[in-house]
């Protein structure tokens, strides 16, 4: 998922705002929207694994999703519900057990054949009868799907990561905190998993561990046994017996006893990371460049190592024949990246480089979730995971467009991926206030500069240059479905060399650009005939063509028409 927009405009507060509900920061008085008493989250999880449909069952929507709020109420505490069916009739309702608990309440409901005929109703039977009646009468029960008013799964507090793993890179981070060998620092859980490893497996390691074990022992008055040691280095008896007869009036003994250290602390606690990049230095001394690369190889090093974790459960899971793995986890195994402005401090290239990383990681079962300023970023092919966030009115408050259907048919799909691939720059009009379609590349020259030359150019604008007059209805459609406001600049290619089939055939293609553009946020601009045409170049040339027209309009005598004038204007107007 991609967030983009203009600055101020609501992106961070959407990362902050599901960075809360996973429990990764926490609110302030700041939080609540217009002085309001109270603020909450609601999240919806879908594509669950098996594990996550048994642990939230109860909160299953008909597609298999579920959604579930996290509330800041006035006091600053906070809970999580969840949406569930619940049955209309108030008897099958969980709030209603206490209310239907004496027998003579129970047999006025149909619950009375599914609870023993003597003895106390408790709490447990009545639900088990519920669960067993809406088992049996699914068919015919109806329900509402509504907010619980009972904590979530029953808890008054959730265990942060019952939802997955989160990881947040901030838009300004110090490499060198999120090398640190101690707290939940990506680093610190790698460098604890090889060390599990090495203590586990490398003979040299456990060899050191054994012998710390023993030096220790022989240090003490006792050894592991119980017994006295009678190799005990007689200095340390030596300062015992010292200190006993300086405390002698109080009667007291002295036991000096020293605890094996845990050799795996002391590794984590003596491990620096250092960067030679010509000139061997700790991380903090780096520049921002190198640094933001180096916390994106850390990422990149631990979701390959969660990749091969998980993929060895599931193989153990499928060799067992068993779902023991599956049932003993108190959490999901889900697995969320937040990165915020992921292009700080990166070249172009390095740009273009990490979104094909962060992208290979959001195949491989992880969500990656990312703000930013840079097309780099966006791909038009992926435009289901682009979300728009725009605030127009400071009273509304952000609003966000996304359009996850499919765009596109087949034969669609393969034109506008081509037309991409020729020039993927065009991804900069998920950014701009209003977008210019142009046919090719001498209108793409041309435009802009004639709007500098009548006072009329603004920066905002980009001008996309579509591969063609038939590709222009592909930009129409998805500036349509995305709400971002473009004018569509083509030729009504009635040239006087054209025949008659060639000028219906102009006339086909420029039907097929009005017929779909939406009114209410786009127009169109016909050029007659060609923009070469308009600036009145009769010596029509097929190579250079925008060479040749910018030099048309550079030179001293070159006077823009009336008609032109106005074109131009109305484009960006």
């Amino acid at each position: 998922m991609i967030f983009i927009g203009q600055n101020n405009c609501g992106k961070s507060n959407i990362i902050s705002s599901l960075l809360f509900f996973f429990g990764t920061i926490t609110a302030n008085s700041l939080d609540y929207h217009n002085n309001s008493n109270e603020a909450f989250v609601e999240v919806t999880f879908g594509n669950l694994d098996d594990f996550d449909i048994n642990q939230f069952k109860k909160y299953l929507s008909s597609d298999n999703k579920i959604c579930v709020r996290k509330t800041l109420n006035s006091e600053g505490e906070t809970s999580y519900n969840g949406y569930l069916f619940s049955p209309k009739a108030d008897f099958l309702k969980e709030e209603a057990i206490s209310s239907i608990s004496k027998r003579e309440e129970i047999e006025k409901t149909p619950l009375s054949d599914l609870v023993p005929t003597t003895g106390r109703l408790t709490k447990e039977l009545i639900k088990t009868a519920q669960e067993e009646y809406i088992s049996k009468n699914k068919g015919i029960i109806e329900f509402d799907y509504s907010l619980e008013t009972s904590n979530f799964l029953g808890l008054k507090n959730v265990a942060k990561g019952i939802f997955g793993e989160i990881y947040f890179i901030p838009a300004v981070k110090n490499a060198s905190d999120e090398f640190k060998t101690s707290g939940t620092t990506i680093f610190n859980q790698l460098f604890t998993q090889i060390i599990y490893k090495m203590s586990e497996e490398n003979e040299h390691y456990k060899n050191a561990r054994s012998q710390m074990e023993s030096l220790t022992q022989i240090l003490n008055k006792l050894n592991d046994k119980g017994e006295v040691n009678n190799e005990r280095p007689t200095e340390i008896k030596t300062l015992e017996d010292n200190l006993e007869l300086e405390l002698k009036k109080w009667n007291t003994t002295i036991d000096i006893e020293i605890t094996p250290p845990n050799i795996d602390e002391v590794l984590k606690v003596n491990t620096s990371v250092w960067v030679d990049d010509g000139k061997r230095t700790d991380i903090a001394r780096k520049g921002h460049g190198l640094q933001r690369s180096l916390i994106f190889a850390l990422i990149k090093s631990w979701a390959s190592h969660l990749k091969r974790e998980k993929e060895l459960k599931e193989k153990l899971e499928e060799e067992s024949e068993s779902k023991t793995a599956t049932t003993k986890r108190k959490s999901s195994q889900s697995t969320y990246f937040f990165f915020e402005e992921p292009e700080l401090y990166l070249h172009p290239q390095a740009q273009k480089e990490l979104y094909a990383s962060l992208k290979e990681l959001s195949v491989s079962d992880y969500q990656v979730i990312l703000c930013t300023h840079s097309s780099s970023f966006l791909d038009l092919s992926d435009y289901k995971s682009i979300c728009i966030v725009n605030k127009s009115d400071v009273t509304i408050g952000s609003k966000v467009r996304q359009f996850t259907d499919e765009l596109f048919g087949a034969d669609e799909k393969v034109n506008f991926n081509l037309v991409y691939w020729l020039n993927p720059e065009r991804s900069e009009l998920f950014f701009a206030n209003k977008v210019i379609l142009s046919e090719g590349p001498t209108d793409k020259t041309v435009i802009p500069q004639l709007a500098k030359l009548i006072g009329t150019f603004k920066y905002n604008y980009t001008i996309i240059e579509c591969g063609g007059k038939d590709s222009i209805k592909l930009y129409v459609k998805l500036l349509n479905k995305f709400k971002i406001p473009y004018v569509a600049v083509y030729d009504k290619d009635h040239q006087a060399d054209k025949d008659a089939n060639g000028r219906n055939s102009a006339d086909i293609s420029s039907k097929a650009i009005e017929d779909i553009i939406d009114t209410t946020i786009g127009k169109s601009v016909i050029l007659i005939n060609d923009i070469e045409e308009e600036l009145g170049i009769t010596d029509k040339k097929d190579k250079n063509k925008p060479f040749i027209a910018l030099t048309a309009i550079s030179e001293p005598a070159f006077a823009i028409t009336n008609d032109l004038e106005t074109k131009i204007k109305e484009v960006y107007n």
